[in-house]
This record gives C-alpha cells, sequence and structure tokens, in this order.
C-alpha cells in the first residue's frame, strides 16, 4: 500500500463488492482499514464461488470474488446486534476517521450506529453510505442490486444488439459496473471530505446511491437525449456518435477498429486499398459517416474478412490506426504491456501460500502502491484490533469469543 493515507483510519461495515470496493481503494491508499464481519460467517462473497482457494474440491478457502475486492485490510469478527457487539463497534467508530457502511436505510440506526449518533459523539467523522437508491426518496426502502440497476437506470437500454438482429435484446454489462464505479465515487467522495476536514475541522455526511451512480455514468448517451430527446437505442458494438467504430470479423477472428477523427479514417481507407473514399461525399466527415454507417460498414467488412486478424492489426497499427484484439482474460495477462505495467501481483497468503491479485491501477511516483497485504482470513485480527485501539486483554477476549460476540 502508499502512505498517503498513513495514519486515516476506517471502519468498514460494508459487504459484497461497491463498499470493499472503496474500501480497498482507502487501503492501497495507505489508510488502515478495519473490516467488520459477521462471526462464523463474514462477508458474503467468501462463499460466493467456486472457484475458492486451497481446496476446490472441498470448497474449502475464500471465494475468488472475496480476494478481488478486500487486500490490505483487517478482518475483525463482532456482532453487532449484541448489546456488547454494538458498544464495541461504537468505541471502534469513535477511533476512527471514516466509516462506511451499506447497510439497508436505517438499520444502523437501530444499533446506534448511524450517522446522526456517531457524528454527534465524533464531529470529525466522515460517514459514508452506500445503497441501492440513497437515503431518501421514494425508493430508498428497496434493496438494490447491481443487475437490477442496470436496467432501471438504463444502462441496459443502450446494451446489446439491436432487437431487430440475431441475439438482439437487453443485455447487461459482464462485470458489475454499478457496484464498481459506486466504489470509485464513494472513494473520490471521502478523498474529498477528509481534505476538506482540514479546513473545516469537520467531518460530513455522504450519501451514495447505485442508481444515482448509474444515471450519472451514462454521460454522452444522457447528454444526447437531453440536446435531441430522443432516447438512444442498442447498437451492440457500435457507437451513437462515431463511425467507423465497430468489431469486424477477419479472416479468422474479430477485431476492433475505432477510427476517432477524419485523419484516421484517411489511413484507414489507404490500408484497405480505397484511397478515393474519404473523397465520397457520403463518408468525407464523421456526421456523413454516422448517416451512411450501413454502407460503410458493409464495406470495411468486406475488406477485412479476406485476411487473417494479426495481419490487418499490424498493418493498422504502423499507420496510427486505433485498433485491437478482443483478448480473454488469459490474453490479458499475458499481453506485454499488462506484464510490463506490473497488473499482475502475487501475494504471500496464510492458507493459500501466494494468491494472483489484480493490482491498482493508480500509479503514483513518490508514494507508488504495494500490495504485499493479502485479503484477511475471517476474524485475522480481532484480537490485534480490539487489544490495541480499546486495551481488550486475552481475558477479555476470551469472554467474549464465549459469548459469542466475537
Amino acid at each position: 500500500m502508499s502512505s498517503i493515507l498513513q495514519g486515516v483510519r476506517v471502519l468498514d461495515l460494508t459487504r459484497v463488492l461497491a463498499g470493499p470496493w472503496a474500501t480497498q481503494n482507502l487501503a492501497d491508499l495507505g489508510a488502515e482499514v478495519i473490516k467488520i464481519e459477521r462471526p462464523g460467517q463474514g462477508d458474503d462473497t467468501r462463499r460466493w464461488g467456486p472457484p475458492f482457494i486451497g481446496d476446490a474440491a472441498s470448497d474449502a478457502g475464500d471465494a475468488a470474488y472475496y480476494l478481488a475486492c478486500n487486500r490490505g485490510k483487517k478482518s475483525v469478527t463482532l456482532d453487532i446486534a449484541s448489546p456488547r457487539g454494538r458498544e464495541l463497534a461504537r468505541a471502534l467508530a469513535l477511533q476512527c476517521d471514516v466509516l462506511v457502511e451499506n447497510f439497508k436505510v436505517g438499520d444502523l440506526a437501530r444499533h446506534g450506529l448511524d450517522a446522526a449518533t456517531l457524528m454527534q459523539a465524533h464531529p470529525g467523522l466522515v460517514y459514508c453510505s452506500i445503497t441501492g437508491f440513497g437515503q431518501d426518496g421514494p425508493y430508498r426502502d428497496r434493496p438494490g442490486y447491481d443487475f437490477m440497476i442496470q436496467g432501471l437506470g438504463g444502462l441496459m437500454s443502450v446494451t446489446g444488439e439491436r432487437d431487430d438482429l440475431p441475439g438482439g435484446g437487453p443485455q447487461k454489462v459482464g462485470v458489475a459496473v454499478a457496484d464498481l464505479f459506486t466504489g470509485m465515487y464513494a472513494t473520490s467522495a471521502i478523498l474529498a471530505a477528509l481534505l476538506e476536514r482540514t479546513k473545516s475541522g469537520r467531518g460530513q455526511r455522504i450519501d451514495m446511491a447505485l442508481l444515482d451512480v448509474q444515471v450519472a455514468m451514462l454521460a454522452n448517451l444522457s447528454s444526447s437525449y437531453f440536446v435531441s430527446g430522443a432516447a438512444p437505442a442498442r447498437m451492440g458494438n457500435a457507437h451513437l456518435n462515431i463511425v467507423p467504430y465497430h468489431v469486424f470479423r477477419a479472416a479468422d477472428e474479430f477485431l476492433i477498429v475505432a477510427v476517432g477523427n477524419d485523419g484516421q479514417f484517411a489511413a484507414l481507407s489507404a490500408v484497405l486499398g480505397e484511397p478515393g473514399w474519404p473523397h465520397d461525399p457520403r463518408f468525407a466527415t464523421n456526421p456523413q459517416r454516422v448517416r451512411h454507417r450501413e454502407a460503410l460498414v458493409g464495406l470495411i467488412s468486406e475488406h477485412l474478412a479476406r485476411r487473417p486478424a494479426r495481419a490487418w492489426l499490424e498493418a493498422l497499427e504502423a499507420a496510427g490506426i486505433p485498433c485491437g484484439p478482443i483478448n480473454d482474460l488469459a490474453q490479458v495477462f499475458a499481453d506485454p504491456q499488462v506484464r510490463h505495467r506490473g497488473m499482475e501481483v502475487r501475494v504471500p497468503h496464510p492458507v493459500a501460500g501466494e494468491v494472483r491479485l489484480v493490482a491498482s491501477p493508480m500509479k503514483l511516483a513518490r508514494d507508488p502502491i504495494t500490495h504485499d497485504t493479502p485479503p484477511p482470513l475471517l476474524g485475522q485480527h480481532t484480537d490485534e484490533v480490539l487489544g490495541a485501539l480499546l486495551g481488550l486483554d486475552a481475558a477479555a477476549l476470551a469472554r467474549l469469543r464465549g459469548e459469542r460476540v466475537v
């Protein structure tokens, strides 16, 4: 981890993906992140498999899903539904700079762990709540999951092949982007609140909603709707505003050609042996290419189908035309650029011996992120944290275990 957030302590009351993604970012940047988990069970994603680390045949060890978003943290098992567990969680919160939670709206108020209660005792606390729909509004009490948010928030209306083509219909994105974007926005908001606290001395409440984030991340598509009044439709791999910006089938496999300006289109035309295309009124400018999309894509498809994809990629790259293959994950992690950038790391693990993880993409020159702390085992740091921060000795911890509080 980096040293940028050294001295910042985070109480992590989140599970699954959006919240853990945010707190993993903070851990990568050097914060001490204390992850509170249910005794005997832990984060739901520990069992979201297979695959699991350890003995795959017996489903032993934690699931790969859990490993993806919990490195660099300390795991403390604590039953916050019990009176003593609530006391301990409150005591920990009062010694933290940040609290992140993704409970249903109002749930933590029953335990005295809501923002109003904690921030009255600790005015400097940055309290971030992550829910499906936010802390107010008509949907505030609904559960929210990434899949349904992708549909409700408009993403699936623009993802997938056109309805009139084979395989047409709405599709979710292959990874939980609403969760991940919410985690990223939550990270940004928390860092902004910590920065502001250096001026005011006060923390603040952050209300993150998956639906809000999903609506925001539609970006230029929403802007197109506002300007035109027409809701964008599904276009498969095509781009609403740019042509050619497509997946094409070469003689052996698929490749991507992404032309962003008229100069690149002229270069593409030359590589394809069609130097007259840039002078054709249908294709001379991007707006005209968009209007004559089907004709141009059909012509390009005919050319690209004549040679293998790798031969085309070599020629296109030499001409400065944005292009690329469609890699599976084995090919991704074998790619020389991905390997050069160190996007796969191997981290020592107390059960598996070693785990392979995806590195943080944040490259900081003076405070580089390291990846030497693996995702914790369930309750691995309970004694350490409760002893160091709350002064509990071995006898007190033994009593708490006997009472099933930890």
